[in-house]
């Protein structure tokens, strides 16, 4: 315990480095016209290997160092504490760089890792044609697309259906054919699909995904495997893979009683209990892939725990989330359904508590963190009402059912988009937010109104203007389509007719 706890205050990526990076306020766009100067914005985690790597080349070269201090205005931002621009900014990775004008405007984005020499070129190059692309100062709703109906066409959904047969990969399993890890919606998906072949694909994924991403030593699922393979793992430990793979080896233990689904379960719970949870009960975000921030940990994670640990442990994040300890808590809840543990369910009571105590906001809302540099962020309300209405199955507790009657009044009276379909990722607090909607969180928010429908007969108007943003076929596609799928079977079990046809 005293080396986690050591690991714990270990200096993180977003701390690292020679630049002197500010936050994303409006103060460094004015200083960037003030000064002339464009305004560099790095994206990326405090679990992200090559952030670290980034830091300790890419950020100490005295070319880049004396163009950042010459040019631009460097601003840093967490991802997995500014949940807006990490939506924004999601199809480019971590790190991700980005370079605007002092007016927001976007001039170039670069994905992944950017060695030094290649950087130097870069930002001079920006410099020389500093051409802006649209202005990050639009409107809310501005990238919007067209409406959806509010009930996924026929037509889209049978689309939806074979692409997500078609980007399952037969030959190694698993969906998506670069990246391999366990995506907890096309599991859950096929789990409840009625053909062999869905069943047959959802195994094949969890039985790849334990034997080669989870850590035989202390529990816990690896974030994923890259090279189209399964046996290449990144190895840090994030929330939302704990608890989409605590989820789904419950939900598929519940189907088959299958022991080694069990066993997963299990393996990813105890890490969990041991590496994320507090004493408080709540939940923390991540554990770093690094012992040593930069150097890849793989002879590292071959060890034993003993030998681990005379190395030290890598840092865990300490800050606490509202939108990741709902997470747990939905996954927690799966566990004790599927197994009948009481310990799971009073560890998802404990972590509820904390963030109704801690994390509340006026009206049913919820931070995100102690304290947010922006929002609110609607991720944070809609996890927390769908775990909230699990909680009400899983006691009867009615004040979980009103907690979650609460937030999904916050969520369509702060976060709906005026005259069109979906709801924004955040509530803007800075001149150059450009909120707007992500397809995740509104599936979250169409599955809570359809739950919530299932409860007490009241929520599908939320599921309906959720659907009506995902009903867009340019959304709809995007990888994976199980997710729009699931939300389109809730609430379509949550109608009266889905009801009776139940029945």
């Amino acid at each position: 315990m005293t080396l986690l706890l050591a690991g714990l205050v270990l200096a993180g990526s977003l701390t690292a480095g020679a630049v002197p990076w500010e936050p994303w306020s409006d103060q460094a766009f004015a200083r960037a016209r003030a000064e002339k100067r464009l305004v560099l914005l790095d994206v990326g985690a405090e679990w992200c290997h090559w952030c670290h790597v980034m830091d300790d080349t890419t950020y100490r070269e005295p070319a880049v160092l004396r163009l950042l201090s010459d040019r631009y205005v460097p601003v840093r931002v967490d991802a997995d504490a500014q949940p807006d621009l990490a939506n924004r900014y999601e199809d480019y990775g971590w790190p991700a760089t980005i370079v605007l004008d002092g007016d927001g405007r976007e001039l170039v984005k670069f994905r992944g890792y950017i060695a030094p020499e290649r950087m130097r070129s870069l930002l001079e190059g920006v410099l020389a044609d500093p051409t802006p692309g649209p202005s990050v100062a639009a409107a809310v709703g501005a990238d919007v697309p067209d409406n959806g109906p509010a009930d996924l066409p026929a037509e889209l959904r049978d689309e939806l259906i074979a692409l997500h047969a078609s980007r399952y990969d037969e030959e190694h399993g698993g969906w998506g054919f670069v990246h391999k890890y366990l995506d907890g919606d096309s599991v859950e998906y096929s789990l409840a699909a009625k053909g062999d072949a869905d069943a047959r694909r959802a195994r094949e994924t969890l039985d790849k995904a334990a034997r080669h991403l989870i850590d035989p030593i202390w529990g816990g699922l690896y974030q994923y495997s890259d090279g189209g393979v399964w046996e290449n793992p990144h190895f840090e430990k994030i929330a939302s893979f704990q608890a989409d793979g605590l989820r789904a080896y419950s939900l598929a233990y519940a189907r088959w009683r299958d022991p080694s689904h069990l066993r997963a379960a299990q393996d990813i719970l105890r890490y969990l209990r041991a590496f994320l949870r507090t004493p408080g009960g709540a939940f923390r975000p991540s554990q770093d892939a690094d012992v040593v921030p930069g150097r890849h940990s793989a002879e590292y994670f071959a060890l034993g725990d003993a030998e681990r640990r005379a190395q030290g442990v890598p840092r865990v994040d300490p800050h606490l989330y509202t939108r990741e300890n709902a997470w747990i808590i939905r996954a927690l809840l799966a566990y004790h359904a599927s197994t009948g543990d009481d310990s799971t369910r009073a560890d998802a009571v404990a972590a509820a508590r904390f963030i109704l105590e801690r994390r509340a906001l006026p009206g049913g809302g919820f931070r995100h963190d102690e304290k947010d540099p922006g929002g609110p962020y609607l991720g944070d309300t809609a996890a927390a009402g769908i775990a909230f209405v699990e909680l009400h199955r899983a006691t009867g507790d009615a004040a979980w059912l009103r907690h979650a009657q609460a937030a999904a009044r916050f969520i369509d009276g702060t976060f709906r988009v005026p005259g069109l379909g979906g709801y924004v990722t955040a509530k803007p607090s800075h001149a150059y937010d450009r909120p707007r909607p992500q397809r995740d969180e509104n599936v979250t928010v169409a599955r809570l109104g359809a739950a919530l429908a299932q409860a007490s007969g009241e929520g599908l108007e939320l599921s309906r203007h959720a659907l009506r943003y995902l009903a867009s076929p340019e959304v709809a596609r995007r990888f994976a389509t199980a997710s729009v799928l699931l939300a389109d079977r809730d609430v379509a079990e949550a109608t009266p007719a889905g009801k009776a046809a139940a029945h």
